[in-house]
């Protein structure tokens, strides 16, 4: 006779190789195409902005509109980066001694300052259409996002593997580059 044990053993091994590996396989490309998408809605934003050279209130709402499609709520960061020159001296209060060279400056702008002139506090009947970030060519953009809410396959890891496993951390998505026009 057989040990009870070992066989009630084996039907929840064969439990969890026959429910739970599909399910787990079915969740982790779920978490993958929920990210594609991200990253495709992303790259659409940012090439926008790249190509037209301003955010608008619409475009960074129908970017939120696309986020929201696969379930997930993100955190989206927003970086500008205005580029200036400035020439060098060799005394600054002396305009004689320019040194024949310029030192190129990044002023940096982020997601809370491009956001209040998109959505001011006091809108004072300005329209929509009017409220425009504007950019210049040469500037730079970045536009990244992370996921706040965890996957399914991120919860049903944590069950199988045990806790912290799978985090939502390293799971930023990034992407950027030169504005390319002034279209406003």
């Amino acid at each position: 006779m057989s040990n009870p044990l070992s066989k009630i053993a084996a039907a929840l091994l064969s439990l969890l190789l026959v429910f739970m590996y599909p399910a787990m396989e079915f969740a982790q490309r779920e978490a993958d195409f929920d990210m594609l998408a991200a990253y495709n809605s992303l790259v659409q934003f940012t090439d926008a902005v790249r190509n037209k050279g301003y955010f608008s209130p619409e475009m960074y709402r129908e970017f939120n509109r696309n986020l929201e499609v696969g379930g997930k709520v993100y955190d989206i960061e927003i970086e500008h980066r205005r580029k200036k020159y400035h020439p060098e001296y060799g005394d600054p209060a002396d305009p004689a001694t320019f040194q024949d060279r310029y030192s190129v400056v990044y002023d940096s702008y982020y997601t809370d300052r491009i956001l209040e002139v998109l959505y001011p506090a006091n809108p004072d009947g300005t329209a929509e259409e009017e409220r425009l970030y504007k950019l210049a060519a040469g500037d730079f953009v970045q536009v990244s996002i992370k996921p706040k809410t965890r996957s399914t396959y991120e919860t049903l890891a944590e069950l199988v593997y045990g806790s912290g496993s799978a985090s939502l951390e390293g799971k930023r998505i990034s992407y950027g580059g030169m504005v390319l026009n002034e279209d406003y």
